[in-house]
């Protein structure tokens, strides 16, 4: 099971002044916040999300995808400007304050992994709840066997973190792939599922983390069951339609669970029979 972090009593609906450090732009609408705490901050485990505040406009959850280990260490976002409160987020320039609270949701269970192989699955900016996970298989290389990165985006223009997919190939297997290639494109051309059969891993003992579009997901689940992955070791981020991130609203609900409360890290062994509903 995915573990759960409570937040604090206010953390959980008052938001915490973080000052924008640092801002990158990676995709034509994705860009990259570096925020910095104005106060004693907080710690947030891999897979958790914060609720974001843009001043006057609105909040919304996002995936953090560089998670301090202790309060205090910066908090890294990657946001994609797609309504009026992402293109505030998206627009902030340094100097600029952001609210936070949380953290809330559960975490990729990746101490439990430790022991055995690792594969992250990513789409599009699905890799960014992963990233957290590739980290710390990177600062712990030695507690994990074999460590797969398989990660595709629509165009190579899409493609998230593209320098430090390059630095990760030093100790980790990382395959990338488009849906559809540029001239300027050398590699792979097709959907990310299909990358799953030639990976490196043992179907016994390793455990899979899977954050994409749900299309995506589903053939991902598909794959990696073909290999004799258990469904019990297949862990998937949904966060779909999250909105108020502590279960008020029951716009995130699916079947019997709020993701924004129970999740939004779950195994497939939990929500398969509620992803194959069409009306869910």
């Amino acid at each position: 099971m995915a573990t759960v972090a409570e937040p604090s009593a206010l953390g959980a609906f008052v938001p915490s002044p973080f000052r924008v450090a640092a801002r990158r732009q990676d995709t034509a609408d994705t860009w990259t916040l570096t925020l910095e705490p104005g106060g004693d901050g907080f710690a947030v485990a891999p897979g958790q999300f914060v609720m974001v505040y843009a001043f006057g406009i609105g909040e919304v959850p996002i995936s953090v995808s560089g998670p301090p280990e202790r309060p205090g260490e910066p908090v890294v976002l990657t946001v994609r400007a797609v309504g009026a409160v992402t293109q505030a987020i998206c627009a902030s320039e340094p100097g600029a304050v952001l609210g936070l609270r949380g953290p809330l949701g559960n975490s990729w269970p990746v101490e439990q992994a430790a022991g055995g192989d690792v594969i992250v699955v990513g789409g599009g900016i699905g890799l960014a709840p992963l990233r957290p996970v590739v980290l710390h298989t990177l600062a712990h290389r030695g507690a994990f066997d074999a460590v797969a990165v398989l990660y595709g985006a629509r165009t190579p223009r899409d493609l998230l973190y593209t320098v430090e997919l390059e630095s990760w190939r030093g100790e980790l297997a990382v395959e990338v792939t488009v849906d559809a290639a540029d001239p300027s494109w050398p590699g792979r051309v097709g959907v990310v599922p299909k990358l799953i059969a030639q990976a490196d891993f043992r179907p016994e003992a390793v455990t899979a983390f899977v954050c994409g579009p749900e299309v995506m997901i589903h053939f991902t689940v598909e794959a990696l069951r073909e290999r004799g992955v258990p469904d019990e070791r297949i862990y998937l981020s949904l966060e779909r339609d999250m909105r108020c991130g502590v279960g008020l609203c029951g716009h995130c609900q699916l079947g019997p669970t709020l993701i924004c409360r129970d999740g939004p890290v779950y195994t497939q062994a939990q929500v398969g029979s509620l992803m194959e509903v069409r009306e869910l």
